[in-house]
């Protein structure tokens, strides 16, 4: 095998698991907060405690991840495209 073949097959390899991945488990653990939903601060004695929310999940301690996202913007572009075509009857007919 050549250099570039198998690294067009591990890119392809990669990217299909990332596919799979976000269509299995579409949200992931917040980057900022690390899914605890909050920041952790100490107090005077160096004991954890909770801190403010999370500004960037809310909270909610989850997220969407970038290629759910990237799928969810096509497939919307997709059924906004299709709504906005009216089908007639040799359309029909061919399908």
């Amino acid at each position: 095998m050549t250099l570039a073949l198998t690294a067009s097959l591990l890119a392809l390899i990669l990217t299909l698991g990332y596919a799979g991945l976000c269509a299995v488990s579409p949200f992931g653990n917040c980057r900022k907060c690390r899914g605890f939903g909050y920041a952790l601060k100490t107090d005077r004695r160096g004991r954890l405690k909770p801190g403010k929310t999370c500004r960037r999940c809310r909270g909610d301690r989850k997220r969407i991840r970038v290629g759910r996202h990237l799928f969810n913007v096509a497939m919307r572009l997709h059924r906004e495209a299709l709504a906005d075509h009216p089908r007639t009857a040799t359309d029909r007919s061919s399908s």
